[in-house]
């Protein structure tokens, strides 16, 4: 940081030019291809999404990239690129020798929320360069840009190693989970197949009160929908209704520590665990464990193991699946002492790789906070000639 405010003393006391982006940068559009006319090959072809939508073998932009999406519902997100790309719903920014390409890349993330801001469309969204390219950029010196990209490749750099590890623990995490969770009946250990109504005390789904009726919102009873049933502990909702809300659907209220299961939309087949008592929309399935056959954390871990087989059970374009085939999921049942035993150890690994409050996921949503707030900082000029 001393080398850059020693670089921004001596190159410009005064402080900097700023030019809109159209003035320093070109913006090029890619080349329309379908995944059905694309050839195979590993040139990814980037389109409206945040990772590529599929493969090529060709390429339409070599060497450094910046990458706008062009539709869709992450149309306007940036991406930078240093191997070959094919460029098809998106548009490159590709700035003039004033500028340090990887600079303007940074620059254009810092503004990220502002070129989002610039979608138009009413059915698919869309950005055009023609909406970002009115924004202004700072032109300080050459050696002040790169000495900003040094400090800021560091910061990304410490984040991809976290990165790394922490997806090394997970893949750690799902091998002892997959483990542990499989049965064969070997070394003498027998264990008993059960529907999982059988070890439950009680299956039920929920309700959701008429959304015109606005004296059934805004209570005091937390109403879960899927859209929260993502692998985690609910200690809180999103949404909240009112008793007459819960009089007036098929909303009821579940005790604490019950197994929830996604069965509609993004999250079907996902699984989460209540830790106060709510209640549910329809989209729901909630188990209450028996804990005289089965640990809630097992049957937890186990239907987590289970995902994308309980997904394949979905119909429709979402894989929606219904409270039936949940009742009527196997799951084995080994000892109780066998069952504290593996969610001890499955818990300890999963607690370094999902919990929000420690470990990697913390330290790595500390480091992105550092990053945004130094790359804010950094990118924060005296503007010439201001008073």
């Amino acid at each position: 940081m001393k080398n850059l405010e020693t670089l921004i003393r001596e190159l410009c006391p005064d402080g900097v030019e700023f030019v809109k982006l159209r003035d320093c940068c070109s913006f090029k559009r890619g080349t329309t291809i379908t995944a059905k006319n694309a050839i195979p090959g590993d040139v990814p072809v980037l389109a409206g999404g945040q990772k590529p939508a599929y493969y090529h073998n060709v390429a339409n932009r070599t060497g450094e990239t910046i990458v706008v999406a062009g539709s869709g519902a992450y149309a306007g997100f940036v991406s930078y690129w240093t191997i070959p790309v094919f460029l098809s719903d998106s548009f490159s920014v590709e700035p003039d020798d004033r500028l340090v390409i990887k600079f303007v890349y940074y620059f254009l993330k810092n503004i990220q929320q502002k070129i989002f801001a610039t979608k138009k469309g009413s059915g698919v969204p869309h950005v055009h360069g023609s909406s970002i390219e009115k924004f202004e950029i700072p032109l300080p010196p050459i050696e002040v840009q790169t000495e900003i990209v040094r400090i800021l490749d560091k910061f990304t750099s410490l984040e991809a190693e976290l990165e790394a590890e922490l997806d090394c623990r997970k893949r750690q995490y799902e091998y002892y989970r997959d483990k542990l969770l499989s049965f064969d009946n070997e070394g003498g250990q027998e264990v008993e197949w059960k529907k999982m109504s059988e070890v439950c005390k009680n299956i039920c789904s929920g309700g959701t009160p008429l959304t015109s009726k606005a004296e059934y919102y805004d209570g005091n009873i937390p109403w879960l929908r899927t859209q929260e049933v993502d692998y985690c502990e609910i200690h809180s909702t999103l949404r909240n209704i009112t008793q007459l809300g819960l009089e007036n659907s098929s909303a009821k209220m579940i005790p604490a520590n019950c197994v929830i299961v996604a069965m509609y939309g993004a999250t079907a087949a996902k699984v989460a665990i209540n830790k106060i008592p709510l209640c549910t929309n329809q989209a729901c399935c909630n188990l209450e464990i028996d804990e005289k056959q089965a640990l809630v954390r097992y049957v937890y871990q186990w239907i987590c193991k289970q995902y994308e087989v309980l997904k394949a059970m979905g119909e429709g374009s979402q894989h929606n699946i219904n409270a039936k085939k949940v009742k009527d999921f196997k799951i084995p049942i080994p000892s109780l002492e066998e069952q504290h035993r593996i969610v001890s150890i499955l818990d300890r690994f999963e607690s370094l790789t999902t919990s929000l409050q420690s470990g990697l996921p913390a330290e790595i949503a500390a480091r992105r906070q550092q990053f945004e707030h130094y790359r804010d900082k950094l990118l924060t000029f005296k503007r010439k000639g201001a008073a």
